[in-house]
């Protein structure tokens, strides 16, 4: 097959949803089944056209090489200090994933688990880990093939011996030590032949599981009665007395949450009591070393807000600010740090201001600023911890667009941040430069934009990709990242616009891009677009877009709505027919986010956007390259098979300038993979674009 070959035929039908008295066709609901002998034949066609336009991308071998070398920095995670041991995430240059390590109180560093020994072949993942209290067991769990289908074992941390489990159906799972690691709370679904048909995703419980025992007899505690999308949480204090248990519809940023003390009740029949329940806001619970409560909320806060409460005693009206809301920042986490060495107890409080971190001290006791701590740089902060039985330290990794993960400590007793561990590698980064743009929107709402660039200010229009996402509460912070390098490297301009639905500014700017409020989102991204071209980064005839999941609507949006704004789109992973998306992957847990088919005005919604229904016969669309994920179980191939065969039957352009590609991947899923899959898929996204928008010094 030749780049300029026709596109495969696909099998084309008159399939069509009447919902709500309208009839919205489906031309190619055929491809929604893998197995079908006709979808299986029309991919492999899919294979070849993209294997003939890969050898016409000249970028693709050194992007490969140079990724490589970018991603040799390795990575580094946050220690869980438990009794005397650190644990933490850890890959070498050479690893396709990190293993988990353990450091003694010696400094003996020993391996505890480890995906690459497991499955050299690289598609199994750790996917959660947690050690007991004591530090003496750890539970983990694993996934094969991208699945995410969590199965959860207990190893003995000195001899490395499984001692529990396997325990399967555990994805998504906390697991809520008690002392003395005799038993834990987690969170399983119900075996497939308990729930109705399609619906195995969901239907989670809270149970207590004895260590060493059948989970057939494992004890539930929590979770009958509620809805089927619904997520649990479950933590249990140190000192063992207080369990804390959460709930969630899919992922509304609501939080129902009960407190449970343990002192006056069975754990495996915990009373617990409700601390909020049904209302519109999120919250999490903590009960600290001296015995208060202290509650993590955006309730009558936005941006988030910290307060206090007696844990006998945690009703809502009993809340008191310990840091109220700040009106510009994120509250986004705290520590505790405390001991003889110290004063004073005081708190640590991680936020970030416009998508960029900070890190603030105050009186633990009032909540009194006591001053600021510098970072490294305009960067992102996360993972911040504490040791469980107190002291005067904190741990957090960092990260920037130049600087690979790395763990800082922070010491109270001289206020000092230092390093604690670098990710293991060494790399060569190359000299870009970042800048914060503040932009307006359709509407005027002002909207930021970091733009990573070979010079300081635009000096002739450049090959530039914009990077969106935009829902969910998810914010876009500076982070290392080898495909902007690399991109900016050879002389690109790299764009990741905090564009609303996102979390940069807190819940309600979220909430200013999700349901009915939907275009929002992709008006912020054309203006994007508009102020880069009018700034000078770039020409439309230079431009590109990428996003994935999410951010793969978003740009499947973007190029149905403004297909002659954009030269090149690299879409991956992403949902593009809104009418049909609850019915597949984890759709069902997104009605918040996006709205449901079955509701008539919602529909409306849905139909107002949604890619798949937007696709126009005889119109010029950008060269596009949709990469898909077989072991996907969040969102469905079958949206990009859609609508690559819909875009192929209808676009006017030349297939040969602006083809409309499918790269389709085996034994991998939505999440983790191995470096090396990494490499290969960015290599190809990078020299796709490059390709189209005219790149040529990689």
């Amino acid at each position: 097959m030749t780049p300029d070959a026709p596109y495969p035929p696909a099998p084309r039908g008159d399939d069509a949803d009447l919902l709500h008295g309208v009839r919205i066709p489906d031309p190619f609901r055929a491809l929604e089944d893998p197995d079908d002998p006709v979808t299986k034949a029309w991919l492999a066609a899919q294979d070849d056209l993209l294997a003939a336009h890969q050898e016409t991308w000249p970028a693709r071998d050194a992007f490969r090489t140079r990724l490589a070398e970018l991603l040799a920095a390795g990575s580094v995670g946050t220690p869980v200090w438990r009794g005397g041991r650190a644990f933490h995430t850890r890959r070498t240059p050479e690893q396709e994933h990190a293993v988990l390590v353990v450091v003694e109180p010696d400094g003996t560093v020993r391996v505890l688990v480890d995906p690459n020994t497991l499955d050299p072949g690289g598609a199994t993942t750790l996917d959660a880990w947690q050690p007991s209290k004591e530090g003496d067991l750890l539970a983990y769990q694993l996934s094969e093939g991208g699945t995410e289908e969590s199965v959860l074992r207990v190893l003995d941390v000195t001899t490395g011996a499984i001692v529990d489990g396997p325990v399967d159906r555990a994805r998504y799972s906390p697991v809520a030590w008690l002392p003395g690691g005799a038993a834990f709370y987690y969170v399983r679904r119900l075996p497939p032949e308990a729930v109705p048909e399609g619906e195995q995703q969901y239907h989670r419980r809270v149970y207590l599981h004895r260590a060493g025992t059948d989970p057939t007899g494992d004890v539930e505690v929590f979770g009958t009665g509620r809805d089927k999308t619904t997520y649990y949480g479950a933590s249990v204090s140190r000192d063992g007395r207080w369990l804390v248990v959460t709930a969630a519809r899919g992922t509304e940023p609501r939080t129902d949450a009960w407190l449970a003390d343990l002192a006056g009740s069975d754990p495996a029949g915990p009373a617990l009591r409700p601390v909020q329940e049904g209302v519109d806001a999120r919250v999490s619970l903590h009960v600290a070393r001296d015995g208060r409560l202290l509650v993590w909320t955006d309730r009558d806060a936005p941006r988030g807000r910290l307060c206090v409460a007696d844990p006998a005693h945690p009703e809502p009206e009993r809340w008191r600010d310990l840091l109220p809301e700040d009106p510009d920042a994120v509250l986004e986490d705290y520590a505790v740090l405390d001991g003889p060495a110290l004063d004073r107890p005081l708190l640590l409080a991680s936020w970030t201001r416009h998508a960029v971190s900070e890190l603030t001290v105050h009186d633990a006791g009032t909540g009194e600023r006591l001053g600021g701590v510098d970072l490294p740089g305009l960067g992102t902060l996360g993972g911040l911890s504490e040791r469980p039985e107190g002291g005067p330290e904190a741990w957090m990794v960092y990260t920037d667009e130049t600087t690979p993960v790395r763990v800082l400590r922070y010491d109270a007793r001289d206020a000092s941040l230092t390093t604690w561990a670098e990710a293991p590698g060494t790399v060569v980064v190359p000299d870009v430069h970042t800048r914060q743009v503040t932009y307006a929107s359709a509407d005027g709402t002002s909207v930021r934009m970091l733009v990573v660039s070979p010079t300081a200010e635009p000096d002739r229009p450049r090959p530039t990709v914009l990077y969106g996402y935009g829902g969910f509460g998810i914010a876009l912070t500076p982070a290392y990242s080898a495909s902007v390098l690399a991109w900016v490297e050879a002389g690109g301009v790299w764009v990741v616009a905090g564009l609303r639905g996102g979390g940069e500014e807190g819940e309600a700017w979220h909430r200013a891009g999700i349901r009915e409020h939907k275009q929002a989102v992709f008006d912020d991204f054309h203006a994007a677009a508009e102020q880069l071209v009018a700034d000078g980064w770039t020409t439309t005839d230079r431009l590109g877009i990428s996003g994935g999941s999410n951010g793969g609507l978003l740009v499947g949006a973007a190029l149905t709505q403004r297909p002659q704004a954009y030269r090149a789109v690299v879409c991956s992973a992403p949902l593009l027919d809104m009418v049909r998306y609850e019915r597949s992957g984890l759709g069902a847990t997104w009605h918040d986010e996006y709205g449901s088919a079955a509701v008539a005005e919602e529909l409306g919604w849905l139909l107002s956007y949604s890619p798949y229904h937007h696709v126009r016969e005889d119109t010029s669309y950008p060269a596009l390259l949709f990469t898909v994920f077989e072991g996907d179980t969040r969102v469905d191939p079958m949206h990009a098979r859609k609508m690559s065969a819909a875009l192929q039957g209808a676009t006017s352009a030349d297939p040969a300038t602006h083809p409309v590609l499918l790269r389709v991947e085996r034994e991998v899923g939505h999440g983790a993979r191995a470096v090396s899959r990494t490499v290969d898929l960015a290599a190809d996204q990078l020299a796709f674009l490059a390709t189209h928008l005219g790149l040529t010094r990689a």
